[in-house]
């Protein structure tokens, strides 16, 4: 007996980030959701391992090295995104970066990086990819902000100010595209279980504070926010657009 098709099937995906933590959780269910892919990460070998491992599992995917604060890296990925696959029909901007100091302590340097990765590349991958998106005529972005891009935490200032910046470029892409074919969401992960703070958790196992906060004790998995990106990646929110997802185990919810 044939097994039915995925929920992506006959759909082109780009995945920034999609190396490691939620991005490579995303890579892997699309595959198995039968998106055709393009995975991008900033590690050329690391793409490439995980292009052969999803190639060896039948996915039909390609990889790109991508620093998504370059215009110019984004224009060849999205050109051999145009070439091997002609068109796209989902984008998922994962790609980020974490500064944990606060106001007066962030050097320039370090918040110009933050905001570079996770403001200005999501908003350069938007903009690169939306014309073969606009051709797509029904097709979703999903960007990655943060329960950080809701609340205040009293650290980590460029994080917020990015990640805060990532849900309102959101929702102004979402109106001025919704007639046009482009959904376009954004994710809100709480405390995740991914190599960004693993340090953290590994050293303060259940009593770190956001846990304690909580209310389900725990933190979330990278597969959890993946089924969130596949839900708005999938035709089965064909009605939502401009909307925050929160996978947060009800942190923000006190």
């Amino acid at each position: 007996m044939t097994a039915p098709p995925g929920r992506l099937a006959g759909r082109v995906a780009l995945i920034t980030g999609a190396t490691g933590g939620i991005g490579l959780a995303t890579a892997e269910l699309f595959a198995r959701e039968d998106a055709q892919l393009v995975v991008t990460d900033i590690d050329s070998a690391a793409v490439e391992a995980l292009t052969e491992r999803l190639r060896a599992d039948d996915a039909d995917v390609i990889g790109a090295e991508l620093d998504v604060s370059s215009a110019e890296q984004w224009a060849r990925v999205i050109e051999s995104t145009r070439r091997r696959f002609g068109g796209l029909d989902i984008l998922i901007n994962v790609a980020g970066v974490v500064d944990w100091a606060g106001v007066e302590a962030a050097e320039q340097e370090s918040w110009d990086r933050v905001i570079a990765v996770n403001q200005t590349g999501t908003w350069l991958g938007m903009k690169t990819a939306m014309p073969l998106l606009r051709a797509s005529g029904a097709a979703s972005i999903v960007n990655t902000s943060s329960v950080l891009g809701l609340i205040g935490s009293g650290g980590a200032a460029a994080y917020h100010a990015s990640k805060g910046a990532v849900r309102l470029l959101t929702k102004t892409a979402a109106v001025e595209y919704a007639t046009r074919g482009i959904r376009v969401n954004s994710v809100h992960p709480g405390v995740i279980a991914t190599p960004m703070i693993q340090g953290i958790l590994d050293e303060q196992g259940d009593q770190q504070p956001d846990i304690v906060r909580t209310p389900m004790r725990r933190a979330g998995l990278a597969s959890e926010i993946a089924s969130a990106m596949l839900f708005l990646a999938s035709a089965e929110s064909s009605y939502v657009t401009g909307a925050e997802l929160v996978v947060d185990g009800g942190l923000t919810a006190h």
